[in-house]
């Protein structure tokens, strides 16, 4: 019942298997295994065929029943075959399914008859190999509708990557089942690379488990590893002392917009290098011929060439060690069919280069935008500084990292108040990743990290989930979407657990257990990302939410999409107080202290802020949500023209009073209009007030961003 037992009888079984081609067990094999580790199986016996049958063994397996399974070399799901009955212990009734079986189609090799187990709930526990994580548990509901209960209550299912085996099995109540979990993480983490897949489903409890089938896939042999990479190099890519670029034209090409990005972000020219042969200088910046040429091994070379240029660009500047830190800009570097030679070249160049004493410079890309660094004044974004949207940015001690440059971009244009510390786009990730940046921010003050993720490098995922780890230990938070959500191997899957547990899941459950906060939509992202930026030094203590607003559908439907917000019940302080706002504005007969508070659109500015803060102050309230349909005229909503006389930036708007509130608790506005509004948007994020245009939305989102904060699930 340990993991070298179980490791040592799947061992011997897997040989066998191997010498005859094999790359799976057979059922009895599969459940041979699952006994080592302490799960038991019904009484049975394989014979080939209703002519083998022997009534006194029948009589043997114990019950006046029993389960008749189909058996054929790689068929995993016999139930969706017709291979699975249940007869009479009787010889004529078991030969008679085992007829039914043979005429459906192809007949099974051979029969497995097993004692026919009572039971009232059933349980798959399974193991996956993934490239990301190494292997990963999971449990979760069982039988032949498991894909369809765990995709209908996805809760109900737990994943553990075998690196945390000596870890509690969090989220599993029964004692048992959590004592299995870790068991099977601790086998799987003794043969890696051995084992791709090993199910038990149905595993049932009786009251001890009894695996009911299981199924079990051999693995491949695990990649020769890679020379580890200088990632203390990292903070000479981020904040470099000095830059050269490669790919510069005369003309406005993307080496030259990258050029003046740098530039423009306020980088010192005298620091900067254009390798360019035949011309001097190129924006006030010197020029040299060659990378022969630069003066010393600079921090930072950003590569902006054609991609069948890179390989041999690649080995002569680890040849000469000319640079500490490379950006590559273009494509076609492994992310294409076809390309796949150049990429190797690379990769090959900097895997010689990581075994001498300088271990070579550390690269991000291809296929990337690169770094927009505040702290080192440069931007190798090639986007002309007009087609991003204005705004009064924040500095913020912000960073995002994502596979995609436009999705960056994007979400920058959505975000037009925020100024990120660093924003990072590392392409297809051909040598620095994902996890290599976070671990990097993980040790830095950035408070919040923003990551767009399509697919991790092997065993990066594990990384990125101890950085996760480390930043929620300290109070900072990461805000996780991940991309390509089909599962890379669901389609050759042979059981649930490769389709319940493919990449998607495995990342949003793991990433949530580590303490991410994962956004299931892009547009989730962004307003996830919003709220961790804003409301990162802001209290949230609890789930009791106070939620005020103008209009009675705003209140409804707030009230409607708590979520795991309650509302809070307000005290008689502080109903008193309400009572005293609502009847100096005259609204007595009109509104009733209660919550969510509807002030209705009678109320004026500072009437409305002034509820507002008495609904945040409220000691039972934990977090807060102020909506405003902004038509009324008794409010401030618009923008200064000559068409009215309103003005929402002015100190007296309700946007301004709002922004003003001295609450220290987090809480989250509502604008629920259409563009004339924007600009009471505009002066609310701003000042730091999170905003939503509409109170369903915001409740959900600002209910998750809440459970996260208090230790719940992201």
């Amino acid at each position: 019942m340990t993991a070298p037992t179980a490791a040592a009888a799947f061992r011997r079984l897997a040989a066998v298997a191997r010498n005859e081609g094999r790359g799976w067990l057979y059922e009895p094999e599969a459940l041979e295994v699952a006994a080592a580790l302490g799960v038991g199986s019904p009484n049975g016996l394989v014979v080939i065929g209703p002519s083998f049958l022997d009534q006194p063994a029948l009589e043997r397996l114990g019950t006046p029943q029993v389960v008749v399974k189909g058996l054929m070399p790689g068929v995993v799901h016999k139930t969706r075959r017709g291979w699975v009955r249940v007869a009479a212990a009787d010889v004529g009734a078991v030969a008679a399914g085992m007829a039914v079986m043979a005429d459906a189609g192809e007949a099974p090799a051979a029969y497995l008859v097993q004692e026919r187990v009572e039971f009232s709930k059933q349980f798959l526990l399974g193991m996956r190999a993934t490239a990301e994580y190494g292997p990963v548990v999971t449990l979760g509901p069982g039988g032949a509708r498991a894909e369809l209960l765990a995709r209908a209550a996805p809760e109900q299912v737990t994943m553990v990557p075998a690196a945390d085996a000596a870890a509690p099995a969090g989220g599993v109540g029964h004692p048992t089942l959590a004592e299995l979990v870790q068991r099977l993480a601790r086998f799987a983490a003794e043969v890696p690379g051995e084992l791709a897949e090993f199910e038990i489903n149905p595993l049932v409890l009786t009251p001890h488990p009894v695996a009911l089938d299981a199924v079990l896939r051999l693995g491949d042999p695990l990649p020769v590893p890679v020379a580890p990479r200088p990632l203390t190099k990292l903070a000479r890519l981020l904040e470099p002392e000095s830059i050269a670029v490669v790919g510069v034209s005369r003309g406005m090409n993307a080496g030259r917009m990258i050029l003046r990005n740098v530039l423009r972000a306020g980088f010192p020219p005298e620091r900067l290098t254009v390798v360019k042969p035949g011309t001097d200088a190129v924006d006030g910046v010197r020029c040299v011929p060659d990378l022969e040429s630069l003066d010393g091994p600079v921090d930072l070379l950003v590569v902006s060439v054609a991609a069948a240029q890179v390989p041999d660009l690649m080995e002569l500047v680890v040849k000469l060690g000319c640079a500490e830190s490379v950006i590559l800009i273009p494509g076609g570097l492994g992310e294409r069919p076809g390309t796949e030679a150049a990429a190797g070249r690379v990769r090959a160049a900097l895997d010689v280069a990581r075994r001498t004493p300088e271990r070579g410079p550390v690269v991000t890309g291809g296929n990337c935008l690169g770094v927009r660094s505040r702290p080192g004044r440069y931007d190798t974004f090639f986007i002309p500084p007009g087609k991003l949207s204005p705004g009064a940015r924040r500095a913020a001690p912000v960073a995002v990292v994502a596979q995609s440059g436009a999705f960056i971009l994007s979400a920058f244009d959505r975000l037009p108040w925020l100024a990120p510390r660093y924003a990072v786009s590392v392409g297809n990730q051909l040598d620095l990743s994902v996890g290599d940046y976070l671990e990097h921010f993980a040790g830095t003050d950035v408070e919040v990290v923003g990551c767009y993720v399509e697919g991790f490098r092997p065993g990066d995922g594990t990384r990125f989930l101890d950085a996760v780890k480390r930043m929620r230990r300290q109070g900072r938070g990461v805000v996780l979407y991940r991309a390509g959500r089909t599962a890379a191997g669901v389609g050759a899957a042979a059981s649930h657990t490769a389709a319940i547990a493919g990449d998607y899941a495995v990342t949003r459950a793991l990433a949530s257990d580590a303490g991410a906060l994962v956004a299931e939509t892009l547009a989730d992202f962004t307003d996830l990302l919003m709220l961790a930026v804003l409301l990162r030094r802001c209290r949230v203590a609890g789930l009791r939410l106070g939620a005020v607003s103008n209009a009675g559908f705003e209140t409804v439907a707030m009230a409607d999409h708590a979520g795991p917000l309650r509302l809070a019940r307000f005290d008689p302080a502080t109903v008193a107080r309400l009572d005293g706002v609502l009847a100096r504005a005259g609204l007595a007969g009109l509104a009733e202290a209660r919550n969510p508070l509807d002030v209705t659109p009678v109320a004026g500015d500072a009437v409305f802020a002034a509820a507002a803060a008495a609904v945040l102050d409220a000691p039972a309230v934990d977090v807060g949500l102020v909506g405003c349909v902004p038509f009324t005229g008794a409010l401030q909503t618009l923008g200064a023209v000559a068409a009215h006389d309103e003005d929402v930036a002015a100190p007296g708007s309700v946007a301004s009073r709002l922004a003003a509130l001295p609450t220290g608790k987090g809480w989250a506005a509502v604008v629920d209009g259409g563009d004339a509004y924007d600009p009471m948007v505009r002066v609310l994020l701003e000042r730091g007030v999170p905003v939503f245009r509409q109170a369903d939305r915001a409740v959900r989102l600002l209910g998750r961003y809440a459970a996260w904060r208090v230790g719940g699930p992201g």
